[in-house]
C-alpha cells in the first residue's frame, strides 16, 4: 500500500509532467533545427522525431504516474 503522503507526491509529479511537456514541444516546434525549411511546411528533422518521442513517452509516464497517485490517494482516504 501507499502512504498518503507517497500518494500525494505521485499526484504533484503527474501534474507537473502533464503541465511542463506540453509547453517544451511548443518549444520544439518553435525551434529551427526541427525542420527542413519553413515551419510545419517542410519535413521535420530527427531534431523534432526525437524530441516527439520523449515528449510522448514523458506525457504518458506522467498520466499513468498521475493516475497511480490519484487511486492511491482515493483508496488512503477510505
Amino acid at each position: 500500500m501507499i502512504s498518503r503522503n507517497a500518494a500525494r507526491f505521485l499526484i504533484v509529479a503527474g501534474v507537473f509532467n502533464v503541465v511542463i511537456w506540453p509547453r517544451f514541444a511548443k518549444a520544439i516546434v518553435d525551434d529551427e533545427r526541427a525542420w527542413a525549411g519553413p515551419r510545419w511546411h517542410s519535413t521535420p528533422q530527427p531534431f523534432f522525431w526525437v524530441h516527439a518521442v520523449l515528449i510522448t513517452t514523458a506525457i504518458v509516464i506522467g498520466v499513468g504516474v498521475l493516475v497511480v497517485g490519484v487511486r492511491a490517494h482515493r483508496s488512503t482516504s477510505r
